[in-house]
């Protein structure tokens, strides 16, 4: 159930949250905003393929 509820949430991610690789953005650059959305992407992601 866990695993269902991440996937889906991913596929909602990607359709509402920007995607900073496709604008080739600088990590040491990024804002807070913008580390906040990588780390929420990453942490979805991960408990997703788990």
């Amino acid at each position: 159930m866990k695993k269902r509820f991440f996937k889906s949430l991913a596929k909602i991610n990607k359709a509402i949250l920007p995607s900073f690789t496709k604008r080739q953005l600088d990590i040491s650059k990024a804002n807070k905003f913008q580390l906040a959305i990588i780390g929420w992407r990453a942490y979805v992601t991960l408990n997703s393929l788990d």
